[in-house]
């Protein structure tokens, strides 16, 4: 199984989801850069790049949601775990 393996590798759900945020501003950033370093190939090929980033973005949060229900089969992700996510999250 991908996911067991994934865990087992250390890969845990906040960081897919934290790939997936990523994915999303690489994408805006592609989409710019191609407009930008790419004039005279227009706005297709913009959406093309942005496209190809963006569809990045569902499978690393698709990824994130399968880690987090085998963490919570698994017993590591447990609700002490989730409040201290959340107090890092705080205190950044």
């Amino acid at each position: 199984m991908i996911i067991k393996k994934m865990h087992e590798m250390g890969i845990r759900s906040e960081h897919a989801y934290m790939a997936g945020m990523a994915s999303i501003g690489l994408t805006l950033a592609a989409w710019i850069g191609s407009l930008k370093m790419e004039p005279g190939r227009g706005l297709d090929r913009a959406d093309r790049w942005g496209i190809f980033v963006g569809e990045w973005a569902p499978t690393f949060f698709g990824l994130g949601l399968a880690l987090s229900h085998y963490e919570q089969q698994d017993g590591t992700l447990t609700a002490s775990n989730v409040h201290e996510l959340r107090e890092r999250q705080k205190a950044v």
